[in-house]
């Protein structure tokens, strides 16, 4: 049984899309936040080392960063194809796109935000710009990252474009509304959104 540490409208949302594609047996422990508007603060239930989420736990095992959880996911429950397993064609390409969504897009937009601009050799990433056609070069090709194979680097990604897209950090396009419609349209993501707030579970 795997533990979701989640809190509504963050980042943990797509974990609940990735379970529920994944058929994996797992538990939601909802758990405070320090907001950005500054509501919230840190909950001693959540085992995320600077009190963020997403973080999993699995027996004795816990999980925290989302390219990290994806790849633990994934890889325990492969079952449903969402992550090429080692040895499998695509896993060098999967593994790529997990370490580009959090070490070179997420960098890259706080830095748009916050209306930060670092010189170019001193920055680990490039601008926005130059990523997003990378992403676009590779949707062109698609309908998924990983070219007819729908996987969790798209939950990454495809997700937070429908948090971002038509703003100004990501402006949108016809290729960038098809992709997000067919991430979102799945329907793993309409029962992973009624899952979303403590008062929406049954139990």
């Amino acid at each position: 049984m795997i533990t979701l540490f989640h809190s509504p409208r963050t980042r943990s949302s797509r974990f609940i899309f990735l379970l529920e594609e994944l058929g994996a047996p797992y538990e939601i422990h909802y758990v405070g936040i320090q907001r950005g508007d500054g509501t919230g603060g840190p909950d001693a239930a959540n085992p995320h080392p600077h009190g963020k989420v997403p973080a999993i736990r699995d027996g004795d095992e816990t999980v925290f960063e989302s390219s990290a959880v994806a790849l633990y996911l994934t890889d325990k429950f492969p079952n449903n194809g969402l992550g090429p397993q080692v040895g499998e064609a695509g896993r060098g390409a999967y593994l790529t796109w997990l370490a580009y969504y959090c070490g070179v897009l997420e960098p890259g937009w706080m830095m748009q935000f916050a209306n930060v601009e670092l010189p170019r050799p001193m920055a680990g990433w490039p601008p926005v710009a130059e990523s997003m056609a990378h992403i676009t070069q590779a949707l062109e090709a698609g309908p998924y990252l990983l070219g007819d194979r729908f996987s969790a680097a798209d939950i990454l990604v495809g997700t937070t474009f429908a948090l971002f897209m038509g703003g100004p950090m990501l402006p949108e396009t016809p290729l960038l509304r098809g992709y997000v419609d067919r991430v979102t349209g799945r329907p793993a993501y309409a029962r992973a959104a009624a899952k979303e707030e403590p008062a929406a579970v049954v139990v």
